[in-house]
């Protein structure tokens, strides 16, 4: 194996769910590299269905953070990218859902490898018109996921995964 595949093999291992950060800022340079691995994450027609809100201001903070029982991993987290699928650009619905999980993946290693944490925030989905209207944004932007992102604030905790046995349920 390259070192680059092995380097690629051991974030992917090491990323975490980071759910407390620091009250140190993110760099708009970080913020861009995250958005830009974002955007290079495979879909289907290479239709690219994704689209970003990259919020900071506190008042929307807030605001957002009101719509989810997590609202406190919002009000701490020092960006949250809000992810959303343009329904116009859309071809093939659970196609285009799994390319932004592609995305949001390219997102967390981003952030990882940028030495930030990370959480991806799904919950808030049940008041994914509320928050788009909060955002100010068009009815064909749907909400997918909040990444709420920063510096963590402990060290990244142990993780364990289900043995490959348990996982693959034939081989043919």
């Amino acid at each position: 194996m390259s070192e680059t595949g092995q380097i690629v093999l051991d974030a992917i291992r090491a990323r975490r769910s980071i759910r407390q950060f620091s009250d140190e800022p993110v760099a708009e340079e970080d913020v861009q590299t995250i958005l830009d691995a974002a955007r290079w994450a495979p879909s289907g027609m290479n239709n690219q269905p994704w689209r970003f809100v990259v919020i900071r201001n506190p008042v929307v903070k807030e605001d957002v953070a009101k719509q989810t029982r997590y609202g406190g991993i919002i009000r701490n987290a020092a960006v949250l990218i809000a992810v959303f699928l343009d329904q116009q650009e859309s071809y093939d619905r659970t196609k285009d859902c799994q390319a932004v999980g592609a995305c949001l993946q390219n997102m967390w290693l981003a952030i990882h490898a940028l030495g930030l944490g990370g959480v991806w925030i799904g919950e808030i989905l049940k008041n994914k018109e509320k928050v788009r209207e909060i955002l100010q944004l068009p009815a064909p932007l749907e909400l997918m996921a909040i990444m709420a992102m920063g510096h963590p604030r402990h060290p990244r905790e142990h993780s364990e995964r289900k043995p490959l046995g348990e996982l693959v349920v034939k081989e043919l």
